[in-house]
């Protein structure tokens, strides 16, 4: 269905792509620095199951009517701002987090449907799969949907691999800091409130 040329040239993009640190990366290590190893890779599984959506959408041709629908676009984008404020305030205003003691830990399940949320409602990457995958979609190859899910699930396999590497490297990190827990939480609420900010600022759909 795919030429295999343009399956290697488009898994190299990808594997750059997802290596450069983004909202994605910063979100699973915020959560790693906050609450160790098991909270990182959930919200990393959330992040790309979150992904997966995306993948769904982009081959319905949801993710083409939510970018070039100006009011669509809007709500999802100050959605996911008032998401990832949220998150930072609750973060920098946790009680349970005295002087010594680590974060009040959220449950796992929560943890994991935070990264679905914040992946879902993230417009840069609506915005990521109307213009990078298109590219490497031949409608003389077959069904373009087809052809989007397949390069949408290479690149949630390239992202997965970089996003447990981060999740990881944040919970060592987090280690390394447990005695200076008041100062984790600060980095992971801020890191919340500026994620918030660059979706604010993430371009508004294009009109017709």
């Amino acid at each position: 269905m795919i030429a295999p040329s343009t399956l290697v040239v488009f898994s190299l993009a990808a594997l750059a792509l997802v290596a450069v640190p983004g909202p994605n990366a910063l979100y699973i290590t915020a959560r790693g620095i906050a609450q160790g190893r098991a909270a990182a890779i959930a919200s990393a599984v959330g992040v790309e199951t979150g992904t997966l959506v995306h993948i769904a959408a982009a081959s319905a041709g949801l993710s083409y009517l939510i970018a070039r629908s100006a009011a669509a676009f809007t709500a999802v984008k100050w959605a996911g701002v008032a998401y990832l404020v949220y998150l930072g305030v609750r973060t920098l205003a946790d009680r349970g987090h005295q002087a010594g003691q680590a974060a009040t830990p959220q449950p796992l399940p929560r943890v994991f449907l935070e990264g679905v949320v914040v992946n879902v409602l993230n417009p840069k990457v609506i915005l990521f799969f109307l213009a990078f995958l298109p590219q490497f979609v031949d409608p003389a190859a077959g069904s373009p949907a087809l052809q989007i899910i397949v390069l949408g699930l290479t690149l949630l396999a390239f992202g997965i691999v970089t996003d447990l590497v981060y999740a990881v490297g944040a919970s060592m990190l987090s280690r390394a800091m447990r005695r200076r827990s008041g100062l984790l939480r600060y980095i992971s609420g801020f890191v919340y409130l500026g994620l918030g900010v660059a979706t604010a600022l993430t371009g508004g759909a294009r009109s017709h």
